[in-house]
């Protein structure tokens, strides 16, 4: 029900930015949270956006590099990354839940993406 888009093959110190949107519902007030993957490690969270509003959470070691917004034209929640990183490569997802308070812990959601591939490499 939700999709992440916007992921890709980028040189270090580039930027990207990830798309989440819902097919049957809207996202202005849901809670969205972004996560990320890599094999063998637990789905961690990188930001979120509370449902309804504007307020929004970083992990803090995201803090300063990726910006979460809406897009209130698209219908989509978006992950803004800069100064991408080798290690920030992994399987980006997005989730959503219909709560007001958001959180970085993946549990808190119900609906989730398929995820998108960022890879960052030279």
């Amino acid at each position: 029900q939700l999709q992440a888009s916007g992921g890709g093959l980028v040189q270090p110190g580039s930027s990207l930015r990830l798309s989440c949107a819902a097919s049957e519902f809207t996202l202005d007030h849901y809670a969205v949270g972004w996560f990320r993957q890599v094999p063998g490690k637990e789905r961690e969270g990188l930001s979120c956006i509370y449902g309804g509003g504007e307020g929004t959470v970083y992990g803090d070691f995201v803090k300063g590099r990726f910006t979460i917004s809406r897009d209130y034209a698209k219908k989509s929640v978006d992950l803004q990354m800069n100064s991408l990183k080798p290690e920030d490569t992994a399987v980006y997802y997005c989730a959503a839940q219909k709560f007001s308070a958001c959180s970085l812990h993946p549990a808190w959601y119900e609906y989730w993406g398929q995820g998108t591939q960022v890879t960052v490499s030279s």
